[in-house]
């Protein structure tokens, strides 16, 4: 990997933000709609709920944890290559 590729991999953690923010605005709307009876909406709540802690407890500990990756691959391959070329 080099840094060309890394653009590839913030762009797919940027997605995977964008799809799980969306994801619970939907829920939030929907839940808060007028055709939604108690039941359903205790669900959508809890659904919301779920996808929320998920997002603000292990959304940043895998995007850290990707970023580190990332960068721990670019200096191996900046030492390991740097005879080479």
């Amino acid at each position: 990997m080099n840094l060309g590729e890394t653009y590839q991999a913030v762009l797919m953690l940027v997605l995977i933000g964008m799809i799980i923010g969306v994801g619970v605005l939907s829920l939030d709307r929907f839940g808060s709609s007028g055709g939604v009876d108690n039941a359903a909406s205790g669900a959508i709540n809890a659904s919301r709920d779920a996808i929320g802690g998920f997002a603000s407890n292990w959304m940043e500990l895998i995007v850290t944890m990707i970023a580190l990756a990332i960068i721990l691959t670019l200096v191996v391959t900046a030492f390991v290559f740097r005879g080479r070329r």
